[in-house]
């Protein structure tokens, strides 16, 4: 048996090498969270303006998904271990950077250099699970323990932020990463396998090009059309992005050697994963926006508060995704994800009844544990239908997926309440008129109008604002009750044909290079 667990059953260094791959994902989850905690603090410490703290935000997210298919394919080709090295170092330099800055645009700057290097660590490491644990069986268990991080980080940032804030600077968030990466750095050249890269050219320079242009400012432009549906920039924003995905698709299709390989799409459970992938982050995308702000503008809740309230269902999440592995020695991953996307169907009917904090906090954790067994089973397909030397491309395209599913989830489901709440809200007639725009437009316009208005007056408004947020929050709620019912049906038909981890045969071993 090799200790790698390279050919038939992982053995121990194989475990010791997730532990170390998993540990960077954790790391960028945590970051996702954490900055929104110190966010007022560096605000006034740096002298932040509105837009700027926008940028702040949201640059991160948006240079990691750009870079992801970039990045995945570049570790087909040089080397999945040397990828996520060299992303441990970048990550480590720039999280320091960030902790030190003395302006507002070192600090964007910063955030960007941490997605860009952010996007070489998850691609990689999954490849890397992928070649460690050829068993189907204990790839599966592998993959959920590495997904499993990645969630565990939306759940100790909130908690870790609050922790440091607490009693040091505002910097010190971003000096989690280090002693990680360090772990990485020292413990990666000895426990993680290098495999023998494809021979193949150089990534084609256009390609990379055509990608950036349609991930960046698509999700810029998806990302802004849920603030503000009149922005121009946001709606060129998305144009660029579709024309580019144009270009870029016809592009691939006449290389020789592809950045991405579009015959992965041929293959049906690649393309069930994918979807399913897409629309499960289209509807938590937009159902946590809709959550949120309900927590917050109805019921009064601060940032850390409702942040708080969102523990337990990533923590049902967390629970049930090694549900998923476990169930499928002996089932197949079909009807295992479909059940689990029939029971996040139920958690959001539940949500359609809420009308305070019991029931939504409980139905959304129910939406939530659904979710998990198919997010671990739904990698683990993606690796095991891709070819070996693609797994870093194939973990990449399911990543995107996922990302602009959240960012076209925040626009479309965000567009559609905020549509509901304007036409249920009924601004009382003792609101004043030039106060009664604003407060229609939105919940958040409501709260703060009321709070200029005599008490007795802001109180009818906030009455009604609530009525007709909590309306728009069950128009939602029961979009995402029908989606999660259409992804049941979806799995059966796309994944029925996979046989359960328990009969299948180990996949063919990748070359690996001698250390």
């Amino acid at each position: 048996m090799d200790g790698n667990g390279i050919r038939g059953r992982a053995g121990r260094r194989a475990w010791w090498g997730l532990a170390v791959v998993a540990l960077p994902v954790l790391v960028i989850s945590i970051d996702f969270s954490v900055l929104n905690l110190a966010l007022p603090t560096l605000t006034a410490d740096l002298g932040v303006g509105g837009t700027q703290q926008l940028w702040i935000v949201d640059i991160y997210g948006f240079m990691m998904a750009g870079f992801l298919v970039t990045m995945g394919t570049l570790g087909d080709r040089v080397g999945h271990r040397r990828v996520l090295l060299s992303g441990g170092v970048a990550f480590a330099a720039s999280s320091m950077l960030a902790a030190f800055v003395v302006n507002p645009g070192m600090l964007i700057a910063a955030r960007a250099l941490l997605g860009i290097a952010g996007a070489t660590l998850a691609p990689s490491g999954l490849a890397l699970v992928n070649t460690m644990f050829r068993d189907p069986g204990q790839r599966a268990g592998a993959v959920a323990a590495f997904t499993g991080c990645f969630m565990g980080g939306a759940i100790l940032g909130p908690v870790a932020g609050g922790i440091l804030l607490d009693r040091f600077w505002w910097g010190s968030v971003f000096l989690l990463a280090v002693p990680v990466m360090g772990v990485l750095l020292v413990a990666g050249p000895v426990l993680l396998p290098e495999v023998r890269p494809r021979a193949a050219g150089r990534l084609d320079p256009c390609s990379v090009a055509l990608s950036l242009a349609a991930v960046l400012p698509g999700i810029y432009g998806i990302t802004e059309l849920a603030r503000s549906e009149r922005n121009p920039v946001a709606w060129a924003g998305l144009a660029v992005g579709i024309v580019a995905a144009v270009w870029f698709v016809r592009r691939q299709r006449r290389l020789p050697d592809p950045l991405l390989d579009l015959g992965l799409f041929g293959n049906r459970v690649f393309r069930g994963a994918f979807l399913l992938s897409l629309v499960t982050g289209a509807v938590q995308g937009g159902s946590i926006l809709m959550i949120n702000l309900y927590l917050q503008s109805v019921l009064g809740y601060s940032t850390l508060r409702a942040g708080l309230w969102l523990v337990p269902p990533a923590l049902a999440m967390l629970a049930t995704i090694g549900l998923g592995p476990a169930l499928a020695r002996g089932l197949r991953p079909a009807y295992i994800t479909a059940a689990g996307m029939a029971v996040s169907a139920l958690g959001y009917a539940l949500i359609t009844q809420a009308a305070g904090l019991p029931l939504l906090v409980i139905g959304f954790s129910i939406a939530m544990a659904g979710i998990g067994p198919g997010l671990a089973l739904g990698y683990n397909l993606v690796l095991g239908a891709a070819p070996p030397d693609r797994a870093g491309a194939a973990a990449a395209t399911m990543e995107t997926g996922g990302q602009f599913g959240v960012a076209a989830g925040v626009a479309v489901l965000g567009s559609i309440g905020a549509s509901v709440y304007r036409g249920e809200m009924r601004v009382p007639g003792s609101v004043p008129d030039a106060a009664a725009g604003p407060a229609a437009d939105s919940v958040a316009g409501a709260v703060a109008v009321a709070a200029k208005l005599p008490a007795q007056v802001g109180s009818q408004l906030l009455a009604a604002a609530d009525s007709a947020f909590t309306a728009a929050l069950h128009v939602v709620s029961l979009l995402g009750a029908t989606a999660f019912a259409g992804l049941a049906v979806l799995a059966v038909v796309t994944l029925r044909q996979v046989p359960a981890t328990g009969t299948a045969q180990p996949t063919a071993a990748p070359e690996v290079e001698a250390r």
